[in-house]
């Protein structure tokens, strides 16, 4: 990997500021570039046998950093950030080799993940109890707010730097410690930058990796949720998936949030600006091919601008250029997984089987590599296909037309995930209407940038619960409350 610090490309866990292997000493090979399937990396495979070890070694930590003062945590944090952005183009270099993404949206995405230790450097000393008169003379009640303990990242592959660094901003604001475990497809630009939380003077321990693959990943994530030692779990995946790490944090009541699916609707009105909503689109949807939660998923277009708007989308689609991801003239580079090209496969053939018109694309693209598929528009498509049943995670937009707002909203609600919601409209009581009655827990209005550092991000229904980012909420994910009650004045 041509990188200015090839330091930064490390290939063992970071278990209490070490880097270390695994007990059985097994690896796990790591395609590090989706564009070729190429393989020139591997990382300990872990199994539950390890994961004692490193809680053991958090909580150690935990003993002694949840004592310091919580500037002295800002100030870790923002020299973290620092060193992020003095390795910018090492770390999005190494972002664009794991998940295929083009380099400009690796830059983007390292950007991002600095506004959250900007963020959560400041939440730290935001952090504030209360103090209450009581209803009874003579006594007063305190309430005071305390790190919940170790805390456990389960991170996704698609935003493989900004997820970790989002969830552990917010723990190490807190006062937690924390142990990452990332997606097998990208743990080592996860590595990178704990190898910088560690060069920034976070004490060992209190930041942890801890690798494994794809097989050992279940066993490995439900040994961290259930060890008693673990307070607090935090998940962004699928909605299946997290029903299942609900199930492994009940038995110890865990402190959990999760960010799961999406199936995200984005709806235009003829009163809207259609060249503003066609822009929002064309980000939205195509970012990392697709593959984001709050990507939209199903297209709902008002009749009379519907044509007019579908021409304009499909013609700027068609000039994508789809390619590697180190290419500076790629707009969207492979798929990251090999299972996207599968379902994608599976999303076309259905919408076409169903009668659905294919706008531009519909095929992969084997010529440029195995993970690749072309960005595909679907029109003529309709609620019982995959297409808008299922979130598709790939490059693939299916647009519909609709009559009327109660008509577009009904379909909108019409998922049991309800993570975010997007609309174009000019008219502030129809926009009044939407924010009340659209069943998302993030509303995009006007607009298809909704994620942002200070804005709390998290859905409702079976798009999880719990939030992160933003203010006072996300951190309290993270700390305990404690009352006390105290009688003055010889009262009793």
């Amino acid at each position: 990997m041509d990188l200015k610090h090839p330091e930064l490309c490390l290939q063992d866990s970071f278990i209490g500021g070490e880097w270390v292997t695994s007990k059985s000493k097994q690896r796990f090979r790591i395609i590090t570039d989706p564009a070729t399937g190429e393989v020139v990396a591997t990382c300990p495979q872990n199994d539950a046998c390890d994961v004692p070890s490193a809680v053991v070694v958090a909580q150690a930590a935990f003993a002694v950093y949840s004592k310091l003062t919580p500037r002295v945590r800002a100030q870790r944090l923002l020299a973290w950030s620092q060193l992020i952005e003095e390795h910018r183009e090492d770390l999005a270099n190494l972002l664009t080799l794991e998940t295929g993404k083009p380099l400009y949206e690796a830059l983007a995405e390292i950007d991002y993940s600095k506004s959250f230790l900007w963020w959560f450097a400041g939440e730290a000393e935001r952090i504030q109890g209360i103090t209450n008169v009581s209803s009874t003379p003579g006594r007063r009640i305190f309430t005071i707010k305390q790190p919940a303990g170790v805390s456990v990242a389960l991170v996704p592959w698609n935003f493989p730097v900004a997820m970790a660094v989002r969830k552990a901003a917010t723990a190490l604001a807190a006062g937690c410690t924390m142990i990452v475990k990332p997606s097998s497809e990208t743990p080592l630009s996860t590595l990178a930058v704990a190898k910088l939380a560690q060069d920034a003077g976070f004490e060992a321990g209190v930041l942890n990796v801890l690798t494994t693959d794809l097989a050992n990943t279940p066993a490995v994530s439900e040994a961290l949720c259930k060890h008693p030692l673990v307070k607090k779990v935090t998940f962004t995946g699928s909605t299946r998936v997290g029903e299942i790490i609900a199930r492994h944090c009940a038995g110890g009541i865990k402190k959990l949030t999760l960010g799961l699916g999406g199936n995200c609707p984005f709806i235009v009105f003829d009163d809207a600006n259609l060249d503003h909503a066609v822009d929002a689109l064309m980000a939205l949807k195509w970012r990392n091919a697709g593959q984001a939660c709050i990507s939209s998923n199903r297209v709902y277009i008002q009749r009379g601008v519907y044509d007019r708007f579908v021409h304009e989308f499909v013609g700027r689609t068609k000039a994508l250029r789809v390619g590697r991801g180190m290419d500076p003239a790629t707009k969207i580079g492979p798929l990251t997984v090999p299972q996207g090209i599968s379902k994608a496969r599976l999303f076309v053939e259905d919408a076409r089987a169903r009668g659905a018109h294919i706008a531009c694309g519909g095929t992969d693209l084997p010529e440029l590599g195995p993970f690749f598929f072309q960005p595909t528009v679907l029109t003529h498509v309709t609620e019982e296909m995959l297409v808008f049943k299922d979130e598709c995670f790939g490059p693939i937009c299916p647009i519909a037309p609709f009559d009327c707002e109660e008509e577009v909203v009904q379909l909108a609600n019409n998922t049991s995930m309800g993570l975010a919601s997007y609309f174009f409209t000019k008219d502030v009581d129809r926009a009044w209407r939407l924010l009340e009655n659209l069943e998302s827990g993030m509303i995009g209005m006007n607009t298809g940038s909704i994620s942002a550092a200070e804005s709390p991000f998290g859905g409702i229904k079976e798009s999880g619960y719990g939030k992160e980012s933003g203010p006072e909420v996300a951190i309290n994910e993270y700390l305990v409350s404690k009352t006390s009650t105290l009688t003055i004045d010889g009262h009793f």
